[in-house]
Protein backbone atom coordinates (compact mmCIF):
# COMPACT_ATOMS: atom_id res chain seq x y z
CA UNK A 1 0.00 0.00 0.00
CA UNK A 2 2.94 2.28 0.84
CA UNK A 3 4.32 1.78 -2.68
CA UNK A 4 1.11 2.66 -4.24
CA UNK A 5 1.02 5.69 -2.58
CA UNK A 6 4.60 6.04 -3.35
CA UNK A 7 4.25 5.85 -7.23
CA UNK A 8 1.05 7.83 -7.31
CA UNK A 9 3.16 10.34 -5.51
CA UNK A 10 5.83 10.49 -7.49
CA UNK A 11 3.57 10.98 -10.93
CA UNK A 12 1.81 13.57 -9.37
CA UNK A 13 5.16 15.49 -9.00
CA UNK A 14 6.64 14.60 -12.62
CA UNK A 15 3.82 16.22 -13.75
CA UNK A 16 3.24 19.50 -11.92
CA UNK A 17 7.02 19.90 -12.90
CA UNK A 18 6.21 19.52 -16.38
CA UNK A 19 3.42 22.20 -16.18
CA UNK A 20 5.87 24.75 -13.95
CA UNK A 21 8.25 24.03 -17.49
CA UNK A 22 5.52 25.61 -19.76
CA UNK A 23 5.08 28.79 -17.60
CA UNK A 24 8.59 29.89 -17.66
CA UNK A 25 9.58 33.08 -18.83
CA UNK A 26 12.01 33.08 -21.96
CA UNK A 27 14.55 35.27 -22.14
CA UNK A 28 14.44 38.01 -25.31
CA UNK A 29 16.85 39.60 -26.79
CA UNK A 30 17.37 42.79 -28.04
CA UNK A 31 19.19 44.56 -30.65
CA UNK A 32 22.05 46.70 -29.71
CA UNK A 33 20.42 49.88 -31.67
CA UNK A 34 17.28 49.42 -29.62
CA UNK A 35 19.41 49.43 -26.14
CA UNK A 36 21.00 52.43 -27.61
CA UNK A 37 17.61 54.04 -28.60
CA UNK A 38 16.15 53.11 -24.78
CA UNK A 39 19.04 54.32 -23.36
CA UNK A 40 19.11 57.76 -25.00
CA UNK A 41 15.34 57.95 -24.26
CA UNK A 42 15.81 57.23 -20.78
CA UNK A 43 18.72 59.86 -20.53
CA UNK A 44 16.36 62.41 -22.09
CA UNK A 45 13.51 61.67 -19.74
CA UNK A 46 16.54 61.91 -16.98
CA UNK A 47 17.64 65.47 -18.16
CA UNK A 48 14.19 66.49 -18.39
CA UNK A 49 13.35 66.02 -14.84
CA UNK A 50 17.00 67.47 -14.22
CA UNK A 51 16.25 70.64 -15.97
CA UNK A 52 13.21 71.74 -14.52
CA UNK A 53 14.32 70.50 -10.92
CA UNK A 54 16.54 73.48 -11.52
CA UNK A 55 13.70 76.21 -12.14
CA UNK A 56 13.55 78.10 -8.81
CA UNK A 57 9.64 78.09 -8.67
CA UNK A 58 9.57 74.43 -7.19
CA UNK A 59 12.18 75.81 -4.33
CA UNK A 60 8.98 77.39 -2.83
CA UNK A 61 6.84 74.51 -3.51
CA UNK A 62 5.83 71.85 -1.24
CA UNK A 63 8.47 69.19 -2.58
CA UNK A 64 5.36 66.20 -3.06
CA UNK A 65 3.65 68.64 -5.17
CA UNK A 66 6.85 70.24 -6.88
CA UNK A 67 8.24 66.21 -7.81
CA UNK A 68 4.41 65.79 -8.96
CA UNK A 69 4.58 68.81 -11.05
CA UNK A 70 8.09 67.60 -12.64
CA UNK A 71 6.62 64.18 -13.21
CA UNK A 72 3.83 65.65 -14.98
CA UNK A 73 6.37 67.70 -17.23
CA UNK A 74 8.54 64.87 -18.51
CA UNK A 75 6.01 62.47 -19.06
CA UNK A 76 6.23 62.88 -22.62
CA UNK A 77 9.60 62.38 -22.54
CA UNK A 78 8.73 59.16 -20.66
CA UNK A 79 6.12 57.84 -23.20
CA UNK A 80 8.86 57.94 -26.02
CA UNK A 81 10.51 55.00 -23.98
CA UNK A 82 6.96 52.91 -24.45
CA UNK A 83 7.30 53.71 -28.18
CA UNK A 84 10.28 52.14 -28.37
CA UNK A 85 9.79 49.28 -26.59
CA UNK A 86 6.27 49.16 -28.69
CA UNK A 87 8.10 49.51 -32.02
CA UNK A 88 9.96 46.48 -30.96
CA UNK A 89 7.41 44.23 -30.14
CA UNK A 90 8.37 44.24 -26.85
CA UNK A 91 5.00 42.73 -24.90
CA UNK A 92 3.17 46.04 -22.98
CA UNK A 93 3.01 44.35 -19.84
CA UNK A 94 7.02 44.37 -19.54
CA UNK A 95 7.25 47.55 -20.87
CA UNK A 96 4.67 49.28 -18.74
CA UNK A 97 6.35 47.36 -15.71
CA UNK A 98 10.09 48.91 -16.58
CA UNK A 99 8.46 52.18 -17.44
CA UNK A 100 6.75 52.04 -13.84
CA UNK A 101 10.49 51.12 -12.19
CA UNK A 102 12.12 53.69 -14.20
CA UNK A 103 9.34 56.54 -13.09
CA UNK A 104 9.16 55.42 -9.32
CA UNK A 105 13.23 55.45 -9.17
CA UNK A 106 13.21 59.22 -10.97
CA UNK A 107 10.45 60.44 -8.90
CA UNK A 108 11.88 59.23 -5.95
CA UNK A 109 15.29 60.90 -6.62
CA UNK A 110 13.89 64.04 -7.60
CA UNK A 111 11.59 64.17 -4.28
CA UNK A 112 15.20 63.33 -2.24
CA UNK A 113 16.96 66.27 -4.21
CA UNK A 114 13.89 68.30 -3.88
CA UNK A 115 13.75 67.70 0.14
CA UNK A 116 17.38 68.38 0.41
CA UNK A 117 17.90 71.66 -1.46
CA UNK A 118 14.67 72.89 0.49
CA UNK A 119 16.14 72.02 3.82
CA UNK A 120 19.54 73.83 2.98
CA UNK A 121 17.26 76.73 1.85
CA UNK A 122 15.79 76.73 5.40
CA UNK A 123 19.05 76.49 7.31
CA UNK A 124 20.62 79.23 5.34
CA UNK A 125 22.95 77.83 2.86
CA UNK A 126 22.60 78.98 -0.77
Amino acid sequence: MKTFFFLITLLFSVSVTAEEAKDEWQNTTLSDATIKKIQESRFEYKKCVGAQLQKPAYLSMDSRKATEEIMKQCEPALGKIREVYIAEKIPTSLADRHLKQIRIQTTRKALQTLMFEQAAKNAGQP
